[in-house]
């Protein structure tokens, strides 16, 4: 442990304490006004176990100290145990982004550097925090995550079933359109079981599959043996395991929905609508074209009930990187990317800005107004910032309903004056002379 005598400067946070973290163990550093001396500083560094009762003695003596702020940078996993239990003890922690904490360059770099630069960042007020979102929406989180990862599994496993039967010759997905519905999942059941012959094979399909029996013939005519037999038994049973996990998960997920707490009792709270309003919210987020209510659910859990945290839907988009970074150098002012932003976000908001692309609704007319000058992707990026400025106004306005504005939205805001004016003057600019005339009106009996 070392201690050392410091200047200081007005405008600082008096008591600090940042830590620099790693897998198993913590380097601490505090700073704290002098106890004599106006003006000056004491800091201290030592390292702490990454340990449950290590943390738990950190935070006694941190309060002791009277720090008011605990600043940690997002380090894998690992920050968690260090900002929960402080959390827990009563400790304002905030978590920073590793690229706004960057050292100097030049500067040697050890973790007793690295902690000493990231106090010195936070008692200068030069650091912002990471939205960190409280337990019961981490939990929620914990749970979407895992579906949408046990999904994904599931849906590897089915392309390889069909990789299997293209291996086998078996063209079954060349006629059914889902090789895992009803007729489908029989007919592979009944490969496994021992039957080869493509006409009985055929004649086990249902509902509008009957009526494909030649198709289903020649398809399902192929060299399907034993060793495919025993693997497509392994897949199907992996795939029967992810699908009853995943069904666990959404009733888990269904029943963490009803017992979010609300912004205003964020521990506790009563069995009303104002106190738990995730249904609620789920049911107006479903609302929106292109967003069901698994999407729903995760939108949510990404973003918690309280919309405090983000003051404007532009602080939202901007955190999302839903919007592109401005670069300006000079008289030259251009966008950059819009960056990597929350993955599990901007997965659920792509996929529902994919299937609002494809309605009859104003999130399609804008889907297709701006495709044809900006291109598909940042197509999709601008309806996936307006589908997130329409859930920013529903979480944050609780009698807030989704209202649809309609295909036709922009060509009624379009003022016929002056629409006709441009088109006269593109008209004229092509060599053409315009004469107007009213139309004339239709006779009546």
């Amino acid at each position: 442990m070392e201690a050392a005598e410091l200047e200081t400067a007005e405008g600082l946070v008096e008591r600090v304490a940042a830590i620099d973290v790693a897998k198993t163990s913590g380097m601490v550093c505090m700073r704290l006004p002098h106890p004599t001396r106006e003006g000056r500083r004491v800091q201290e560094v030592w390292n702490v176990a990454a340990t449950t009762n290590a943390v738990l003695e950190l935070g006694d003596r941190l309060l002791c100290q009277g720090v008011t702020r605990v600043v940690m940078e997002a380090t894998g996993a690992y920050w968690k145990v260090f900002f929960f239990l402080l959390e827990a003890r009563g400790l304002e922690c905030w978590l920073v982004n590793a690229r706004d904490v960057k050292n100097v360059p030049g500067r040697p770099k050890t973790d007793k550097l690295d902690a000493i630069w990231l106090a010195k960042l936070t008692e200068r007020g030069m650091l912002r925090p990471s939205f960190v979102p409280p337990k019961p929406v981490r939990q929620l989180r914990d749970l979407t995550r895992t579906r949408t990862v046990l999904t994904e599994e599931r849906t590897r496993h089915k392309q390889r079933v069909e990789k299997l039967l293209e291996d086998a010759q078996v063209k079954l997905s060349t006629v059914a359109t889902d090789i895992f519905g009803v007729s489908g999942r029989a007919m592979m059941e009944a490969m496994i079981g021992g039957q080869r012959d493509p006409r009985v094979l055929a004649q086990i399909a249902k509902g509008k599959m009957t009526a494909k029996q030649d198709a289903l013939t020649q398809a399902l005519t192929g060299q399907f043996e034993e060793h495919h037999a025993f693997l497509c038994r392994t897949l199907l049973d992996t795939i029967d395991h992810l699908t009853a996990q995943i069904d666990r998960l959404s009733a888990r997920i269904t029943n963490a929905i009803r017992d979010l707490p609300g912004p205003d009792c964020p521990d506790a709270g009563d069995d009303g609508d104002s106190s738990r309003p995730g249904p609620g919210l789920v049911k107006r987020l479903d609302a929106i074209p292109g967003v069901g209510p698994a999407t729903a659910q995760i939108l949510l859990a990404e973003l918690g009930p309280d919309m405090r945290v983000f003051p404007t839907p532009d602080h939202l988009a901007s955190w999302a990187r839903l919007c592109p970074r401005t670069v300006q150098s000079g008289a030259k002012q251009s966008f950059g990317r819009t960056g990597k932003g929350n993955p599990w976000l901007k997965g659920a908001l792509g996929e529902a800005a994919m299937a609002a692309s494809r309605t009859d609704t104003f999130l399609g007319s804008r889907y297709r107004r701006i495709v044809k000058r900006r291109g598909h992707k940042k197509a999709l990026v601008a309806v996936a910032r307006s589908i997130l400025v329409i859930i920013w106004h529903l979480i944050n306005n609780p009698e807030t309903e989704y209202q649809e504005l309609g295909s036709d939205h922009h060509q009624r805001l379009i003022d016929p004056a002056r629409r006709t004016r441009d088109l006269v003057r593109q008209l004229t600019a092509l060599g053409h002379q315009v004469t107007l005339a009213p139309r004339p009106r239709p006779l009546t009996a």
